[in-house]
């Protein structure tokens, strides 16, 4: 993981509180420099974020179904799962990162989600209840950014003090940080504080950030082997003992390393998706898919849970790094980011359907306060249909 060490080198930063921004989430000037370099070259662009390679749609047997609740062989992988968390080689990870901007300025893991309920609360709602019925404490790993570490710390703590944590070690851990630039290529300053514009690069810094924080050493010496990811916008998502079982059959018997959870594609809804490049199976971003791609030629839609084998994660690898643009402050802006969903690219990965919506609906996303208040009916139904939510009387 080299190209992800902090540099030794001097900040950018002059004004001392983007400096030690800098320094405590890891910048690394040199990679910065050598990103910077790429898009003056013209190799990154739009256009190069593109697939290379030939690409094809999912082919038999790419796509499995979850057995449906209540079948013998869904009760199968329920036990075999169960039996990995009882043994302590299970872990979850909830990514709650970014930049803290889509609800007002506010850190959406402690936005109301329900009523007296936070994200982040329904989130560790749901693994205690897990944790509880395997009688064996669960390590979570909560990966937050330099907009987001003090308020999740905080978040955390008061939830340890009021005892809503029982039965889980929580961890938090921060994803690491870079500037933004103009299209030209220059620093690109906050023209309110006259300093430059930090940004969280992505969630693809999942395990380069477990690595400098510890976690994952830890984590693999106390026996651990699958860590279970999701979003924590996304309250459906959380870590199911059937998930894992598959996830272990499939490990067993073809060295799967990576399970990515899929759900049937709405007709005309932007996303990522499975495909193939150049024969392997692997995530696939929107943007990523040649202009004037079909996205419906695709029906299965990429929700960023994933089941992951920890040992994976420690492998030295490099993620594609992709140019993207933003307007901040009504000004362009470039980043550069790179996403968790291209680990699929190098581990064994194979993709398992689930449910949307339902009892056993497992995506929910509330991106915004738009979106929350669209699904937050669906999400109250599920969490009661698991027991995380007391029937209504």
């Amino acid at each position: 993981m080299q190209d992800h060490e902090p540099s030794e080198r001097a900040p950018l930063a002059s004004d001392a509180a983007t400096a030690d921004l800098l320094q405590r989430f890891g910048f690394d000037r040199a990679r910065f420099e050598r990103l910077r370099a790429r898009m003056g070259a013209g190799e990154m662009s739009a256009e190069a974020n593109r697939v290379r390679g030939e690409l094809s749609l999912p082919g038999p047997g790419d796509i499995e179904k979850l057995p449906a609740l209540g079948s013998a062989e869904r009760q199968r992988l329920e036990q075999r799962g169960l039996e990995a968390i009882t043994a302590g080689e299970v872990g979850a990870v909830v990514l709650a990162g970014g930049m803290a901007t889509r609800f007002g300025g506010v850190v959406k893991a402690g936005v109301e989600a329900l009523p007296g309920q936070s994200f982040l609360a329904l989130k560790l709602a749901q693994l205690r209840a897990l944790a509880e019925g395997s009688g064996r404490v669960l390590p979570v790993y909560l990966m937050s950014s330099f907009a987001t570490d003090a308020a999740l710390r905080q978040r955390v703590a008061d939830l340890e003090d009021r005892g809503a944590i029982e039965g889980l070690s929580v961890e938090v851990f921060a994803q690491f940080i870079s500037l933004r630039l103009t299209p030209e290529g220059e620093l690109f300053i906050d023209p309110d504080s006259g300093a430059p514009s930090p940004y969280a690069p992505g969630h693809g810094d999942l395990g380069y950030a477990l690595q400098r924080s510890g976690a994952l050493t830890r984590f693999r010496e106390a026996g651990g082997r699958l860590l279970c990811m999701s979003n924590v916008d996304n309250l459906a998502a959380t870590l199911d003992p059937a998930l894992v079982g598959a996830h272990l059959d499939k490990a067993e018997a073809h060295g799967r390393e990576l399970t990515v959870e899929v759900v049937a594609r709405r007709p005309g809804e932007p996303g990522g998706a499975p495909a193939r490049i150049d024969g392997v199976l692997q995530i696939v971003e929107d943007f990523r898919f040649p202009e004037g791609f079909d996205l419906d030629s695709i029906p299965y839609f990429n929700t960023n849970s994933f089941v992951i084998d920890a040992a994976a994660l420690e492998r030295e690898r490099e993620l594609t790094w992709f140019l993207v643009r933003k307007q901040v402050a009504g000004r362009a802006a470039i980043q550069f980011e790179h996403l968790v969903g291209e680990l699929s690219a190098s581990m064994g990965c194979g993709c398992i359907e689930v449910e949307r919506d339902g009892g056993d609906g497992r995506f929910q996303p509330a991106k915004d306060p738009d979106e929350l208040a669209l699904r937050r009916a669906q999400i109250e139904s599920i969490l009661r249909s698991r027991g995380v939510l007391p029937s209504p009387r």
